[in-house]
């Protein structure tokens, strides 16, 4: 299902200018159709109350989402941008790391629609989402 073969390395080597980075969020694995990643939950991802802010949920998730798009089209001749990311918040997380395994529900030639379900350190889903992904041609 991806246009290439990508590897973790290539994915966690991007350029480090960019939220995902700020959040070390880490990619660590691709499979046939999933991606894995990780965020740590420290004073960065925190909210006030010292649990898991859902904004930074949003931002895993997107940023999965987004990358497993990437990873469906081809770089030379197409874009894929956010239309609409939602998402439920199930559970607080205080500490460790959260897991996201990213999706497709549906891979179209101008939209995509991917579910990213993130997990706590004990296999306890914290978070669903949903991202939707317009494939546009690439701005000359």
């Amino acid at each position: 299902m991806w246009f290439k073969n990508f590897t973790v390395d290539e994915l966690n080597n991007r350029p480090k200018n960019h939220l995902g980075a700020l959040l070390d969020i880490r990619f660590t694995e691709i499979g046939e159709d999933f991606i894995i990643g990780t965020m740590p939950v420290d004073e960065r991802t925190h909210q006030p109350a010292g649990i898991l802010h859902g904004g930074a949920s949003v931002v895993l998730a997107e940023t999965l989402g987004s990358i497993a798009s990437y990873m469906c089209i081809d770089p030379e001749k197409y874009v894929a941008v956010g239309l609409e990311v939602n998402a439920n918040h199930l559970r607080p997380v205080k500490s460790g790391l959260v897991k996201g395994i990213c999706k497709p529900l549906h891979v179209g030639a101008k939209t995509q629609v991917w579910e990213i379900k993130i997990y706590d350190e004990r296999g306890k889903m914290n978070c669903i989402s949903r991202l939707t992904v317009a494939i546009i041609n690439k701005p000359l």
